[in-house]
């Protein structure tokens, strides 16, 4: 039985205030057990979280990483700095660093590498443009960046990582995969893991992200291939967040 996740990637928005909320809500709410939730702060935020967070069932993420632990690259943040703040996650290859920031396919790679080598969990961020999908492409891009990173990987090592669909048609724009159209390209995405290691592909943890909210969450969380959602909006609201927690359960 795979265990849900719940990830709320707050992407360049917060505050210092919006942490303690977060930390004082959850600290409250009866939660269920057998879910994994994880807030996704920016870098400023992730001291102040670790402590709000203390008495929670909350887990820290980073929003990305650098492939090194070290050197001269002003702006960066490394995974060794990250692991000193208790973040237990990194996202890696989220649209926005793929179309705003240009990542390859090779640097997402690199950075899910540097994520493995510190010991946190990465959450690999696949999904495809409207016009890829208008063209029928989905499941080739969608495969191309799960092959380029899972392929590469050590048994022991694929078993760490999380994969995140994002279409990317739908983040931010109110659009939403239908669950029946999320569920067909997790099928896809788990069939890829089976061709080569059958007992991951069980396991694998398969994460829907782009628009998921309080009110299509548990719809989208009842499909089969479906573990849990890459919250985006929705997890900057206490009470929607904690909605789609109380969903995965």
């Amino acid at each position: 039985m795979r265990r849900p996740l719940i990830a709320g990637n707050w992407k360049m928005n917060g505050s210092a205030a919006l942490v303690e909320a977060f930390g004082k809500v959850f600290a409250d709410a009866k939660l269920p057990a057998d879910v994994d939730m994880v807030v996704i702060p920016p870098f400023p935020y992730l001291d102040a979280a670790r402590h709000a967070f203390s008495n929670t069932p909350l887990r820290l993420g980073a929003q990305t990483l650098n492939p090194l632990h070290s050197g001269a690259h002003t702006g960066e943040v490394s995974g060794r700095m990250l692991k000193e703040f208790d973040v237990a996650y990194a996202l890696v290859g989220h649209s926005e660093r793929r179309q705003l920031y240009r990542e390859t396919d090779e640097q997402v790679f690199e950075r899910l590498m540097a994520a493995l080598e510190v010991g946190m969990s990465p959450i690999l961020c696949v999904g495809e443009t409207l016009e890829e999908r208008d063209a029928g492409h989905t499941m080739d891009v969608v495969l191309r960046q799960v092959g380029h990173v899972m392929a590469r990987l050590e048994a022991a090592q694929r078993c760490e990582v999380i994969i995140a669909y994002e279409p990317v048609w739908a983040i931010g724009t109110g659009r939403t995969a239908t669950p029946e159209q999320a569920q067909d390209v997790m099928a896809g995405i788990r069939a890829y893991q089976a061709s080569f290691d059958t007992s991951l592909a069980e396991q694998l943890r398969l994460l829907y992200g782009g628009s998921m909210n309080a009110n299509n969450a548990a719809e989208l969380l009842a499909q089969p291939d479906i573990d849990g959602g890459l919250v985006g909006g929705a997890s900057l609201k206490t009470d929607d967040f904690y909605a789609i927690c109380q969903s995965a359960g």
